[in-house]
């Protein structure tokens, strides 16, 4: 098994797609190592499909990718300039607000910085917002993506390790109060620094109006969440709940989704939902591998030996999970550590769903840095910026999004207190 470990990670390095190194590195052991039948790894692959739960990662997806082709940002965005842009360093509160909306809809960073993040760098800049911050703050807020229900993140984390989503969902929206409140006394901080103006008087007239054209895109969330704590679906059809909606909204309100962007719409989606599925087959493979060879118990062993203090695990496994972020992406590094970590923190006394929202924040983080980090790629490529100058002007923001993640590590109540009081919970 050293020998796929090492394969795996000389894959990667060589800049070979992630399900193809885990492929390669599995089948090593299983097919010429072990000797294990074609149809028994075959089986493997098929059966980490094989689940229920993750019929809701294209729904997602597609939910995601409709409210960014309907308009539907738009409107979200003048919404956030309405509620926020009279403060000090308007426009940037707008961005994390905005991303606070947003973020009940997409269940991805990805769609957030391409989708609100293309609007409001444009926004910003417009106004004289210095470009290196206004990617800046648009790459931190879209962290909130996967921390504010709902998430694919926690649909692969709690698929893998047998969690209930229905709680994670709900263990997020206090962790991600405790994000946006950070992020937003840093820009306060900023603002007072730099100098930086209010960019809109506040009107009531004009928050109402916004209000209004951006309220049923604001029920999407409701919808959602209020559905599955409600009990009338579950996740999967939330997630589906959630493309009908977007649906009815772009074709019959706003009017504004033809049937050619429907058409690159689906396509987007496949094409996304394929590359996560081939990444969550591979990962299913490979982590039978490591516990058939009894690996994660070697190394949950080693762990223990070390020290038996949750919270220095806690410290521990954070460390690792900042640095394997910068290298995968976050649907991979989920797939293949899930199974890895999981008996650690059982064994330690750590909640499951606490853990869920911890590894995904530390994710998320990843998805900033360099070499392979994918909101980096994006807002590059709005803002125009080289990958050098991006990672500079992402470099401050880290500050605030680590105080973050220190904190909902160390207090585990920020994240179980709702889902325990909803009765998710026990």
């Amino acid at each position: 098994m050293p020998a796929a470990i090492t394969v795996f990670i000389a894959a990667l390095l060589l800049g070979v797609p992630v399900f193809i190194s885990l492929a390669v590195a599995s089948l090593l052991y299983t097919h010429f190592i072990a000797g294990i039948p074609d149809f028994v790894i075959l089986h493997r692959m098929a059966g980490g499909l094989d689940s229920f739960p993750l019929l809701a990662v294209p729904f997602f997806i597609l939910a995601g990718n409709l409210m960014n082709s309907a308009g539907i940002t738009n409107r979200i965005y003048d919404f956030a300039v309405a509620t926020c842009g009279w403060m000090k360093g308007g426009l940037a509160h707008v961005n994390i607000f905005g991303s606070v909306i947003f973020a009940g809809m997409s269940g991805t960073a990805i769609a957030d910085a391409a989708g609100l993040g293309t609007i409001e760098i444009k926004a910003m800049q417009d106004h004289g917002y210095d470009t290196e911050f206004s990617v800046g703050v648009t790459a931190a807020s879209a962290t909130l993506g996967p921390i504010i229900p709902p998430s694919l993140p926690f649909v692969i984390y709690g698929m893998m390790g047998n969690v209930s989503i229905g709680a994670l969902f709900l263990g997020g929206f206090i962790p991600g109060a405790v994000m946006t409140i950070f992020m937003m006394l840093y820009v306060t901080y900023c603002a007072r620094k730099y100098g930086m103006g209010a960019d809109q008087a506040f009107r009531w007239a004009t928050l109402g109006r916004t209000f209004v054209a951006a309220l049923p895109a604001l029920l999407t969330p409701a919808i959602i969440i209020g559905g599955m704590t409600f009990g009338w679906f579950t996740p999967t059809e939330a997630a589906i709940a959630a493309c009908a909606w977007a649906l009815i909204l772009g074709i019959f309100l706003y009017r504004s989704l033809s049937l050619k962007q429907f058409y690159k719409v689906s396509m987007d989606t496949i094409e996304t939902t394929a590359g996560v599925l081939l990444i969550v087959a591979a990962a299913s493979l490979f982590g039978w591998v490591l516990t058939t060879t009894r690996l994660t118990e070697a190394g949950a062993e080693a762990l223990l030996n070390l020290t038996s203090n949750k919270y220095i695990i806690l410290l521990l496994i954070n460390v690792l999970l900042l640095v394997v972020g910068c290298f995968l992406e976050p649907i991979a590094s989920i797939s293949i550590l899930v199974p890895v970590l999981m008996p650690i923190i059982l064994k330690v006394g750590i909640d499951p769903v606490h853990f869920g929202v911890v590894m995904t924040l530390n994710l998320m983080i990843g998805l900033l840095h360099p070499p392979l980090g994918m909101v980096l790629f994006v807002l590059s490529r709005i803002a125009k910026l080289s990958i050098e100058r991006t990672t500079m002007a992402i470099l401050p923001w880290l500050i605030p999004l680590l105080m973050s993640l220190i904190a909902i590590t160390l207090i585990p109540e920020l994240t179980l207190w709702l889902p325990r009081t909803l009765g998710m919970l026990k």
